[in-house]
């Protein structure tokens, strides 16, 4: 492939918008070119990393045994309501909805849940019929409230997503072991760093549900793990051994005492003289189901935070948001800052912490401004709550597995595993004939990988000051022969002649041969970040060549004679 014929146009300015390296370099080397919000067209030279990507997610799916199809992006209300998803996505403001001429109402695909577990329910009758693994690699849409950081978190963008139907729950934990295999598989045939870590379910559901994570300093998503025991999670499923709290002792009688203006944690320490890990502080969230809204109260230890993604599970809530002042005057009849169980409406939920179960006399709010009550003791001064984990854990604090100190790490989500059992199948009649003769409904898994967001993470991961440095696995050319200046015979024979010979070797190779300026054509190739670089330059006529291995830009100069040995060295390496 010669440089000159393909579409190529780098830039030297940062896009305006770019926040990450990925979307940076992607951008200025032209493999990427923003059409909207979020939205972005892929040249030529990204198309071809994509592809390589999503070959490599093929043969090891297929290694599996799983098959691929291709399903519709547009798909029905009808199905979705059946699962019961769509007010849930429609309440998160994330799916794109529209009506045809018939006004009947449908959605851009950002899953396939609904669409496979109908498909499969056609054609699948009997357990005979089983284990069946379905995937597809195609666009998906998520109308994202703030398209950012490039192809990290986009409104469409290009994804594996692949079922698992089995009869029994012994199928699925096979199954669910087949694709975490073929998961490691890719990444490390990506040539990328990763961790998995156990993560919340979230809008899919299921059971289990863990995540392939890309370490990035630049990721959004924030790690926990043990180096001791291997536990790792999302911080949003994470758990940990709680932080010791002072004993409170025996009961004691409670006391109502005035805090006039005193309203925060730190506040009540200075006042009272007492830690935060004696307090029980009270927060209050509007909880949002399909069919209501309420305001729910959370207690929690002073000295940690709430969890909001563990909470929204325990309420089994469609959103959830921090009550505004309005909301928490009308549920507990005082000021903000003064919330707490103590004279608690009935009407008002109350959940806490499981730190706070068993604790003894607690500094807590009495929903009286300017007053808080001491020696608060839950279920005789208060109703008992219900106790749920919707702890944050924190890095420091001992795994749960009790092991070793947390740590913290920062990650991109480039893949995600689901046991969702039962869950689609049951609510949309999914069922076959099992073998005592009798319907049941298919044991599912779900399981996605992001192909473009893969693509934009190695980049995070593999770069330098001068640009990309891609894995040689996804590469769009593992390697380019540059001929500095294409009017001088020697150079150009011998750059055409090299180029055919690592051709006929079988490597993914391309011709630097446009009528730019030495310098021009060095920080182009640094920027586009093909692996290796055979500059073709000012020794051509003694058959001597300059040899670049992109990552560290470690140079040498070589014998032309050997120079298909010595890329396919540097590439084992």
């Amino acid at each position: 492939m010669r440089l000159s014929q393909l579409l190529v146009v780098t830039l030297r300015e940062d896009p305006a918008d770019a926040e990450v390296v990925s979307h940076r370099l992607l951008a200025r080397g032209g493999y990427i070119v923003k059409t909207a919000a979020g939205v972005y067209t892929y040249g030529p030279l990204m198309w071809r990393t994509l592809r390589k990507l999503s070959q490599i997610v093929r043969e090891e799916l297929d290694r599996e045994g799983a098959q691929e199809v291709m399903m519709p992006i547009l798909q029905p209300k009808e199905l979705w309501t059946s699962s019961g998803r769509w007010d849930r996505y429609v309440n998160d403001g994330i799916l794109f909805t529209l009506k045809d001429r018939k006004q009947t109402e449908l959605c851009l695909g950002p899953t396939h849940e609904e669409v496979i577990t109908d498909f499969v329910d056609t054609l699948v009758t009997s357990y005979k019929q089983l284990p069946v693994n379905l995937y597809q690699i195609q666009d998906k849409f998520r109308d994202e409230i703030r398209p950012r950081f490039g192809l990290m978190r986009g409104r469409e963008f290009i994804m594996m997503d692949a079922y698992s139907f089995d009869a029994d729950q012994k199928g699925l934990d096979a199954a669910y072991a087949r694709m975490d295999r073929a998961y490691r598989r890719i990444f490390e045939r990506c040539g990328l760093k990763f961790r998995v870590v156990q993560a919340d379910a979230g809008a899919i559901g299921g059971s289990g549900s863990e995540e392939f994570m890309v370490l990035a300093d630049t990721g959004e998503d924030t790690i926990l793990y043990c180096a001791e025991s291997g536990y790792a999670a999302n911080v949003e499923k994470a758990t940990s051994v709680a932080p010791a709290a002072p004993e409170g002792g025996p009961a004691r009688p409670m006391a109502k005492h005035a805090t006039p203006e005193i309203r925060s944690v730190q506040q009540l320490e200075e006042f009272f003289r007492l830690p935060a890990a004696a307090m029980a502080k009270t927060v209050l969230y509007k909880a949002v189901w399909h069919d209501r809204e309420e305001v729910v109260a959370v207690l929690m230890r002073g000295d940690l935070e709430i969890n909001e993604v563990k909470l929204a599970n325990a309420l089994n809530c469609l959103s959830l948001k921090l009550a505004d002042e309005a909301s928490i005057r009308a549920a507990t009849g005082a000021e903000v800052g003064f919330a707490g169980p103590v004279n608690l409406g009935v009407k008002v939920r109350l959940l806490a912490d499981l730190t706070v179960q068993g604790r003894t006399n607690l500094l807590t709010g009495c929903n009286e401004t300017g007053f808080h009550c001491l020696d608060v003791n839950l279920g005789r001064d208060c109703r008992m709550p219900e106790f749920h984990d919707l702890r944050t854990a924190r890095a420091g604090e001992t795994s749960p597995d009790g092991k070793g100190p947390l740590r913290q790490a920062r990650g991109i989500e480039v893949g995600h595993i689901f046991k969702l059992g039962t869950k689609y199948s049951t609510a949309m009649g999914a069922t076959f004939m099992a073998e005592n003769g009798k319907p049941q409904p298919f044991v599912m898994g779900c399981y996605g990988i992001g192909v473009s967001r893969t693509a934009a993470a190695a980049i995070e991961q593999n770069h330098d000051e001068k640009g990309m440095v891609w894995p040689a696995a996804i590469a769009p050319f593992v390697v380019a022969v540059a001929i500095l200046d294409i009017k001088r015979e020697a150079q150009s024979k011998l750059g055409e002649d090299l180029h055919g010979r690592l051709q006929a070797a079988g490597l993914d190779v391309c011709l630097d041969d446009r009528p730019l300026s030495p310098g021009a054509k060095f920080k182009d190739l640094d920027l586009l970040g093909f692996p290796v670089q055979v500059i073709v330059g000012r020794r051509a006529e003694e058959g001597v060549v300059e040899f670049v291995v992109r990552r560290g830009s470690v140079k040498s100069e070589i014998p032309a004679a050997d120079v298909v040995a010595r890329v396919q060295e540097a590439l084992r390496g």
